[in-house]
């Protein structure tokens, strides 16, 4: 079954450009993965399994990509910092006393949330994106970060802690 490259292009390159803005933060770094990861694809094309979705196929190769690319930056500091540090941090008592986070999306808050997460710190911004963007399970971008299941857990709850208080100050801010 051959593939129409182009149309599937013309399909999957909004979600492509999504993810690697939400992964990477900034539109011209997204741009450019978004076109890499598409002539990645192009060169890989005799391996895709037509049998399976090419937006996922292609989505998983931008994910790689991004990935790589956020490495290669950031190669001599550490992004996700300690385990023990960041469990230390959830049990501060501001954030104890919060309430567990019902819904994180509705209509009319959905481009307050995106620029919450674009503004997230890249430790926190890369495991909700794989997870809430990408669906993958927490052994999944384990495996991806290079950290342990546990440690997913606790960036993700931390990311929604900020998430919210980011939303709620900009819920204030709008009232006034």
């Amino acid at each position: 079954m051959k593939v129409d490259f182009e149309a599937e292009y013309r399909n999957c390159y909004g979600r492509v450009f999504g993810l690697c803005l939400r992964l990477l933060g900034r539109a011209a770094q997204a741009e450019d993965a978004a076109q890499e990861t598409f002539e990645r694809a192009y060169r890989a094309l005799e391996r895709y399994d037509a049998t399976q979705p090419f937006a996922g196929w292609v989505l998983g190769i931008a994910r790689n990509h991004c990935i790589d690319q956020l490495r290669r930056r950031r190669a001599s500091e550490p992004r996700f910092g300690d385990e023990a540090a960041e469990l230390a941090a959830l049990s501060s008592p501001d954030d104890a006393q919060r309430d567990a986070i019902d819904v994180l999306v509705d209509a009319e808050r959905k481009e307050a949330l995106h620029a919450a997460i674009a503004a997230l710190p890249e430790k926190y911004r890369l495991p909700i994106t794989l997870a809430y963007y990408q669906d993958a399970r927490y052994d999944e971008i384990a495996a991806t970060l290079g950290i342990t299941r546990s440690h997913v857990g606790v960036l993700l709850l931390r990311a929604k802690h900020s998430l919210r208080k980011s939303l709620a100050t900009q819920e204030e801010t709008s009232r006034t």
